[in-house]
């Protein structure tokens, strides 16, 4: 097998540009989503959490059969970025046709939502399923694992920050050169998927795989699920990655809420008077800078002692603050700003960590079984984000309904106490649970340095 260490600092950037790509999307959904559903699109926050949860539950449904086709894919260009090549420009089209309001009746539009994000959510597997996996695939060292995971984040945030800062412009850009908001929103989504199929392709480009084909040996279905189920720090990783989407999506979710209602307009010291939409823009952005810095800081501290006291302590502290933040009144902007920093980069160090974890699980598989199935490890991390943004989403929807949220009205002291709890108590108690899987996890940094050590015997052997 060819050494795979030390890659090609150009490489690391074009890895780090499919999640800039996928987490353009990513931020649409987490933060835009669910408002653009009852404040644009025209539906109620009841019918919107059940929708969400329907269409991202056969989505997570999709990410295991994804895969395992990807571990049985045999290409001239490889096994996982055939499918960033040719997934590029369906997802930008589907992309715009699911932030598309149609003329229709509310029980037509309700339809079309269901139609339009469950195509969504199967192209985004179709596509980062994939990518996910490739990173398995294209380094078998521990330490460059954790760096391209490193990039990547670096590539999500940055194109996370890159929505935050310029959707809301945009949108009252072309707003008010047309006049309606519904059409803002669809020109906004069609400048990102442009962007996101271009920087798709970039990836298929600039990336190798270099671990062998005949090194990952097609599975049964039935082997493939066997292994699977015998696998325990899956079962706790698939756990820990669930909370912590848990966490993400409902305080992302209510976010817009919590600005245009809760906060509105305010008159900041040494800025003027900010209006609630430009508020909102900027505690999303501040969030995302603050998530690369906790980033760029996963790979130090986990060198130093550990991914797995890395998590732990990542979500102890993320858990501390987000209950803080409940208590920061409306007009403290500069301490409600402090605080999500600090938030973000406490819950941001944690994210690398666990694509660079499920590496580890692929390890431990193949170390076990003697049989390796790098896609279908790696779709289980896409899955657990997708069953964790669904359970999240789903939740945040139904919270505003049962705490009596209508769109577009004057908010009762019902519905205001809801939103801060979301974005803050609620969101923690996601952050904490993730603790608990983690504590039992059992792939330390010593046990994964022994595992490593006797699988590169292995493959020696193999390629002797």
């Amino acid at each position: 097998m060819e050494n795979s260490h030390g890659l090609p600092f150009a490489e690391k950037i074009s890895y780090g540009l499919g999640d800039l790509a996928s987490s353009m999307f990513w931020k649409l959904f987490s933060f835009f989503l669910l408002f653009f559903y009852t404040d644009i699109f025209g539906i109620t926050a009841a019918a919107a959490g059940t929708m969400l949860l329907v269409t991202r539950f056969w989505d997570a449904a999709n990410d295991p059969i994804m895969g395992m086709i990807g571990d049985r894919t045999r290409s001239r260009w490889g096994k996982f970025r055939p499918y960033l090549l040719f997934g590029a420009v369906p997802f930008a089209v589907v992309g715009v046709l699911t932030f598309t309001t149609p003329d229709w009746s509310a029980g037509g539009r309700l339809v079309y939502a269901y139609v339009t994000y469950t195509l969504m959510m199967m192209v985004y597997t179709a596509v980062n399923v994939p990518y996910a996996s490739l990173m398995g695939v294209m380094s078998t060292d521990t330490e460059e694992r954790t760096s391209l995971a490193s990039w990547r984040f670096v590539g999500a945030f940055s194109g996370g920050l890159l929505v935050t800062a310029t959707a809301n412009p945009l949108i009252e850009f072309f707003n008010s050169r047309l006049g309606n908001e519904a059409t803002a929103f669809q020109l906004t989504v069609a400048v990102y998927a442009v962007l996101a199929a271009a920087f798709f392709m970039l990836t298929f480009a600039g990336t190798r795989e270099r671990l062998r084909p005949a090194a990952v040996r097609s599975l049964r279905l039935r082997e493939d699920v066997a292994d699977l189920l015998k696998n325990g720090p899956w079962f706790l990783m698939l756990g820990a990655g669930i909370s912590v989407l848990i966490f993400n999506s409902i305080r992302d979710a209510s976010i817009l809420f919590y600005f245009k209602y809760y906060v509105g307009d305010q008159t900041v010291q040494f800025v003027g008077e900010v209006g609630q939409g430009a508020l909102a823009s900027a505690f999303m952005s501040s969030l995302l800078i603050a998530n690369i810095m906790g980033v760029l800081a996963a790979k130090p501290v986990s060198s130093s002692i550990g991914k797995k006291r890395t998590f732990i302590l990542s979500g102890v502290v993320t858990t501390i603050l987000s209950v803080l933040f409940y208590f920061v009144p409306p007009h403290q902007i500069y301490l409600m700003f402090f605080v999500n920093v600090l938030v973000g980069v406490s819950s941001g160090i944690v994210l690398p960590l666990m694509w660079a974890m499920y590496a580890d699980v692929s390890d431990y598989s193949e170390w076990k079984t003697g049989r390796r199935a790098t896609g279908l490890i790696f779709s289980s991390s896409s899955m657990s984000q997708k069953i964790g943004w669904t359970v999240g989403g789903a939740v945040a929807a139904w919270l505003l309904a049962a705490f009596g949220f209508v769109a577009n009205m004057v908010q009762g002291d019902g519905s205001l106490l809801g939103i801060r709890l979301m974005i803050s108590v609620i969101a923690g108690a996601g952050a904490l649970l993730s603790v608990v899987f983690m504590v039992r996890y059992p792939l330390s940094k010593a046990r994964m340095l022994q595992i490593t050590s006797e699988l590169e015997a292995v493959r020696q052997l193999g390629t002797a």
